[in-house]
């Protein structure tokens, strides 16, 4: 069996909750073997990003055995003579990554979960951004800045099952790097996460994060204003090639700090660990793909730390991080995102139940693509990045853009 053909797909969800669009891909053997995968976040326009794909797997990928998961990482972790950790290639390879594993559980009639290791959990924790239209309609308000609005939703994710949630309220995302937050914003946060624990009292873990946008003299500030309502976590407090501001933020608070979703490798992951980091986030169509991100799982388990995969793209990547995280004793919670559009796009998507993924039974990653909705949502070249930085330098005395931004 060889890896023969790829497919590409860039697609647009209408919501753009889960990013401006998603690069999606189908590998085929040359016996007609098929497999999908993920790309997450490459940072170039969709169009350009799938013809990257299309290049990486001609090169390095086409005519391989697919059981050949380890020569192939190397050949594309080296390609054009790097030979280190890089963000754009790693996410090109993981998609491509992720669909050699659907290939090989398909080909072992097994669910990929049993070719990492067997299934450790017989079900995995999920957590939800606090989103607006859980409010169905509702005079929602800003649940993203508003305490009491998120605390309003809050409880409709309660009552959907789920037993931790997220925000980051501190924004606007500023490219200029770490900042200072300003009393107002310290004062917005220290709110909301007061809200929200009020709302759910023990029955919900409070996850807070920031992208990244901090000095680390400000995230401790922030720290210091959190640490009595008792989040699971307080995420990238600083800047993602700023690991030592990190970690002296991960040893000034008693809240576990956690990062990742802007790293790739176990080079850069372990970084993050020997700085103090308790809790990574990898990517799985990021961080190098499936068996990359196991080593890093594994490389967690010796500093006593947990892995909890962000998510914030289509359903494939979500599922191969859902079976990555069956598979691993540190296991924390998997991010998750329920929007109609994500089950449209698969012809049965994965079960989930009341805050907790059920281990999939088909071989290989158990979804496939509806490739008619796919082609009915495309991407328009030059159109937004996945994720994109708020544009404008932020002062120090920035109250004022806050709320014109916010």
């Amino acid at each position: 069996m060889k890896l023969e053909k790829i497919q590409t797909y860039v697609t647009v969800p209408p919501t753009g909750i889960g990013g401006s669009f998603w690069v999606l891909l189908k590998i085929t053997t040359d016996d007609g073997v098929e497999g999908i995968g993920e790309c997450y976040g490459i940072p170039v326009s969709g169009d350009i990003a799938c013809r990257m794909v299309e290049d990486t797997f001609h090169r390095f990928i086409a005519g391989e055995d697919p059981h050949n998961v380890e020569t192939m990482f190397r050949k594309v972790y080296s390609a054009g003579f790097t030979q280190r950790p890089d963000l754009s290639m790693m996410g090109v390879f993981s998609g491509i990554e992720i669909a050699v594993w659907d290939i090989l559980g398909k080909a072992h009639d097994q669910p990929i979960y049993n070719l990492l290791g067997g299934r450790f959990h017989p079900r995995i924790r999920s957590y939800t951004y606090i989103y607006p239209d859980v409010l169905e309609g509702e005079n929602a308000g800003d649940v993203y800045h508003d305490g009491e609005a998120a605390a309003r939703a809050a409880l409709k994710y309660l009552e959907m099952g789920f037993t931790a949630l997220k925000q980051d309220p501190a924004g606007p995302y500023s490219f200029q790097g770490g900042r200072e937050l300003s009393l107002p914003e310290l004062a917005r946060c220290e709110h909301n996460v007061k809200c929200l624990r009020e709302a759910v009292g023990d029955r919900a873990d409070i996850l807070f994060g920031t992208h990244g946008q901090m000095t680390t003299s400000s995230a401790i500030r922030l720290a210091r204003r959190l640490e009595k309502y008792d989040p699971l976590w307080f995420e990238e407090p600083c800047p993602p090639d700023q690991m030592e501001a990190i970690g002296r933020v991960a040893q000034a608070t008693s809240i576990p700090v956690a990062t990742g979703e802007r790293l790739t490798t176990k080079m850069e992951f372990h970084q993050a660990l020997k700085n103090g980091v308790s809790i990574l986030q990898p990517d799985i169509g990021r961080s190098g793909g499936l068996w990359e991100t196991k080593k890093i799982a594994t490389a967690a388990e010796l500093y006593n730390a947990q892995i909890a995969p962000h998510i914030y793209c289509g359903p494939v990547a979500h599922a191969a991080a859902a079976h990555l995280s069956f598979t691993c004793p540190n296991f924390l919670i998997l991010e998750t995102i329920q929007t109609d559009f994500h089950n449209a796009i698969v012809k049965k998507p994965l079960e989930w139940n009341e805050g907790y993924f059920e281990a999939p039974k088909e071989p290989g990653l158990g979804i496939e693509l509806n490739e008619d909705v796919i082609l009915a949502h495309p991407y328009r070249s030059g159109g937004r990045l996945h994720l994109e930085m708020c544009q404008t330098p932020l002062p120090s005395d920035n109250s004022k853009i806050i709320t014109e931004l916010s």
